[in-house]
């Protein structure tokens, strides 16, 4: 891993996920052998969010949502694919950040292994399911804390800052509130899921 990286505590991720999302931007993602720049997020508010799995309350599916901030919501989608979520806000809240996009840093030939279908570098973590593949994050790691050492996956700060512009726009990929401008990203940057 480039430089040194501190582990984010659960007070950074125990805030509105509307608060969290742009700052998790320019953040690392560890995983076992691999890690990466967070350069896309969106935010998934709960009740009051009918795109969020927690809209209608508390199901097996979505129980991680409901937990302490911090901890990892992985699930299902379309019936082949992994995606990560950091958990946000108080206990019950059910809110949580969606990591959309990362430029790839460490562990690039583990992650050209795992995305044999990746022609280039920059379509290795270029989406939710991509990134999901390429650090082999699957729902064995639902539940897992990020802010613990055991955990094996972790986010962390490397110094450099996120955006102070950076840009939002609507969520993608989703059929509800679709008008909502709860995704963030770093402009110009050729790793983000869609430009």
């Amino acid at each position: 891993m480039r430089g040194a990286v501190s582990r984010l505590d659960r007070d950074f991720y125990a805030r509105s996920p509307l608060e969290v999302a742009p700052e998790l931007l320019n953040k690392i993602l560890v995983a076992p052998g691999a890690s990466g720049r967070i350069v896309e997020v969106e935010a998934y508010t709960g009740a009051d969010d009918p795109a969020s799995h927690t809209f209608r309350g508390e199901t097996p599916r979505n129980r991680t949502m409901f937990g302490p901030a911090g901890l990892l919501y992985v699930y299902f989608t379309y019936g082949m694919h992994w995606c990560a979520n950091a958990v946000c806000g108080p206990p019950g809240d059910g809110v949580a950040v969606l990591i959309r996009a990362l430029e790839a840093l460490d562990g690039l030939d583990l992650m050209r292994y795992r995305r044999i279908a990746a022609r280039r570098d920059r379509d290795l973590c270029n989406g939710p399911a991509k990134l999901c593949q390429a650090l082999a994050i699957s729902g064995d790691h639902d539940g897992v804390d990020l802010t613990a050492p055991e955990g094996g996956l972790w986010i962390g700060h490397d110094g450099v800052e996120p955006p102070t512009a950076p840009a939002v726009g609507p969520r993608v990929g989703i059929s509800r509130a679709t008008d909502r401008p709860y995704r963030w990203w770093i402009p110009g940057n050729e790793y983000v899921s869609r430009p």
